[in-house]
């Protein structure tokens, strides 16, 4: 950040260029106007005394801990003359009695100090300013996910403070070897983000990576938090679907995943953790196949693999077998539409697509109150009324009821749109091209996740590709967790 170059005028000293000055007026009037204090309401500064020396403390009202800043306050105010020390440095040393005190002389450092919440004290007479970091964000309960939940195991959740994160997750981690460095990105918002990870078991050269990476990403503001950060670290194809990042709102989930090595990215004001680098493997894991014992999590695990091809699969290989009646076994006769079909049956799977997004969207912006009666009467009305008024006939309905469903026994978003996109590619090379067209989609099915590639540049299917057939043994059953012998 450029700062002025004041003119020596009588009296007062020049500010060198990004550092403060010696001169407490100096200081302030270049701050006031830095930081328009005028036309800022929250922004606060207080002239005081402190052992015979004008000093003046810059907070932002909402951040500091009242209670503590007025025992503070009171404690300066009470140190004689001849008690002052001679710099910030001995100041710091002796007279501030709390834990987090710092130094700077850079204005970078200490406006954007002052803008996250940090109690900013300049003293006249000394070079440097002493940063008090005695801040308080506003943060709601650490509750258990709405999304992302498990029938056993912990009931806590991240939250929007990125400190509070970093807790959750030392409580799970007591090791020296767990290490959480400290970043910031965008221009503007300066947002913190943090890298944790395990320092033996990391790939050094990932890490070094994403770090560059971060450092130089060139946007103003990551306005979106992670999905802003992802998109910046990870330049993806924008035709392949499939995440290249796992989210989790659980905080044993992301300890679970920096002991097996992986990253694990906190971005403040973001209530979930983005673990990396994952393949296919990863994304579709979830903590209750650990927190039930092997045989029911292997189930578990199994029965969601099994879900996710059937939401691809069961509404195109309908509509084959319908372009193609012939090839239906005749012990299933019985699942040939037999009304009338108004509306082509392509027609009527693309429209429950988006009715089912619509269906999706209304629920989120619906207030809870209103949830049950308004889901109680969309069933009703689409589902009854809709196939007694011609537009759509009931084996489509069931299908497409089964598929809205299943998709929502994959935790992540991504996946299971990327799903969905594949799904209606199918449905509508199937309608035009029949066999050859099914086909064809499988194969770009395919060709979407063996070309794609972790954000590590790994393979996306590993163990499956490469084939590592003990490594695939342990992503598709659940063995007991290994125990270390003393």
């Amino acid at each position: 950040m450029g700062t002025e170059t004041k003119g020596t005028r009588s009296g007062k000293e020049e500010i060198k260029p990004g550092n403060i000055s010696s001169s407490l007026s100096e200081n302030m009037h270049y701050l006031n106007k830095e930081l328009g204090t005028d036309a800022s309401f929250d922004i606060i500064y207080r002239i005081v005394q402190v052992g015979g020396k004008n000093a003046c403390m810059y907070l932002i009202d909402g951040f500091c801990k009242d209670e503590l800043m007025q025992k503070m306050l009171q404690y300066f105010m009470d140190i004689a003359p001849e008690e002052m020390p001679k710099d910030a440095h001995e100041m710091s040393k002796k007279c501030i009695p709390y834990v987090e005190v710092d130094m700077a002389a850079k204005w970078e450092q200490i406006i954007c100090s002052i803008l996250s919440g940090v109690f900013v004290l300049f003293i006249d007479g000394y070079e440097q300013c002493l940063l008090i970091d005695a801040r308080t964000y506003p943060a709601r309960n650490v509750s258990e996910p709405e999304k992302d939940k498990a029938l056993r195991g912990s009931k806590d959740g991240f939250v929007e403070t990125v400190v509070f994160n970093t807790a959750l997750i030392r409580r799970r981690i007591r090791s020296t070897d767990l290490r959480m460095e400290m970043f910031q990105a965008g221009e503007s918002s300066k947002t913190d983000i943090v890298l944790c990870y395990m320092d033996s078991r990391v790939d050094h050269g990932f890490l070094e990576e994403l770090k560059t990476k971060i450092n130089h990403i060139q946007a103003d503001a990551l306005t979106m938090n992670q999905e802003s950060l992802a998109e910046c670290l990870f330049d993806r194809k924008w035709f392949n679907p499939f995440p290249k990042f796992k989210f989790t709102e659980r905080p044993d989930t992301a300890a679970a995943q920096i002991l097996e090595g992986d990253v694990v990215i906190l971005v403040d004001n973001s209530p979930s953790a983005m673990i990396t680098p994952t393949s296919i493997f990863d994304i579709v894991e979830e903590a209750d196949d650990y927190y039930f014992p092997p045989i029911t999590g292997s189930y578990l695990r199994l029965s969601r693999f099994l879900i996710s091809l059937m939401t691809y699969f069961v509404t195109p290989l309908f509509l084959l077998l319908m372009q193609r009646p012939e090839w239906i076994p005749e012990s299933f006769r019985f699942i040939a539409v037999k009304d009338i079909v108004n509306i082509p049956l392509i027609w009527q799977f693309l429209l429950l697509e988006l009715a089912i997004d619509g269906l999706r969207l209304a629920a989120v912006n619906t207030p809870n109150m209103l949830s049950t009666p308004l889901s109680v009467m969309a069933a009703l009305v689409l589902g009854e009324f809709s196939v007694n008024s011609g537009w759509f006939n009931a084996e489509v309905m069931l299908y497409m009821a089964f598929v809205a469903i299943a998709s929502y026994t994959q935790q992540n978003y991504e996946l299971s749109y990327a799903i969905k996109f594949m799904r209606i590619i199918n449905l509508i090379l199937t309608q035009l091209f029949g066999l050859y067209g099914f086909v064809a989609a499988v194969i770009i099915l395919l060709a979407a996740l063996i070309s794609n590639r972790t954000v590590s540049g790994k393979s996306y299917v590993y163990p499956l590709i490469p084939l590592n057939l003990k490594q695939l043994g342990k992503r598709l059953i659940r063995y007991r967790l290994p125990h270390t012998e003393k």
